[in-house]
């Protein structure tokens, strides 16, 4: 473990998790994220990003998938070492999860096990983005459980040990959805749905806004 003395500790790049559903604009938001910037892709959505110079972009291959942990993991660890980039996103974290589920239950039939092993390698995935010195910011689908659900309608599109495993390194998750032509994220805990928000005091914001507002009140 890494010690710090009192008023020593480093500040660290904020972590970003948003989930909704599919043309939400949650792959386009990364065009906000400042400085030059490092997609994968793992559910291939990719047209959005055309035209954009900042945004290098690794996308999912069908021989990637039965290797992707391995895969995945040299690829960040070359990427961050390059110096290059200041903000990764994984996008999709449901399709990435599906596959390493996949991967795992091809490995073993123990079922309990298997989930056991998904929640554990997002955790250690969680831990090393949170490390590794890049804003990081990551995409989910959402499942909608139905309109009488009593805590929240609302969810990532995760197995939810999985999720609170990932996500407990995160600084900021929200649902990011559509009202009145305007996209916007709700970032409010008290609303049941999977959210929450370290970095300032918004419950809801513009999508927009996420990060140029936070930009801008730096800047004065």
């Amino acid at each position: 473990m890494k010690f710090y003395a009192s008023g020593k500790i480093p500040p660290t790049p904020h972590m970003y998790f948003v989930y909704g559903d599919g043309g939400t604009g949650k792959t386009s938001l990364f065009k906000d994220f400042p400085g030059k910037k490092l997609l994968f892709s793992f559910d291939l959505s990719t047209n959005v990003l055309i035209g954009d110079e900042s945004i290098d972009v690794f996308k999912l291959e069908e021989r990637d998938m039965p290797i992707m942990q391995q895969e995945l993991g040299d690829l960040l660890s070359r990427a961050i070492g390059s110096g290059r980039y200041q903000a990764i996103c994984l996008d999709n974290v449901t399709a990435l999860q599906n596959m390493v589920l996949e991967n795992i239950d091809g490995a073993s039939k123990d079922n309990r096990q298997n989930y056991q092993k998904l929640q554990l390698w997002f955790r250690q995935l969680g831990t090393y983005l949170r490390d590794c010195g890049l804003t990081v910011y990551a995409t989910a689908h959402q499942i909608d459980n139905g309109p009488d659900k009593m805590q929240g309608r609302f969810s990532a599109d995760m197995n939810e040990k999985t999720f609170n495993a990932f996500t407990s390194m995160f600084d900021l998750v929200g649902r990011i959805y559509v009202k009145d032509g305007e996209r916007l994220i709700d970032l409010d805990p008290e609303q049941g749905n999977h959210a929450k928000n370290r970095i300032d005091d918004r419950k809801l914001v513009k999508a927009n806004e996420l990060i140029n507002a936070k930009q801008k009140k730096e800047e004065k």
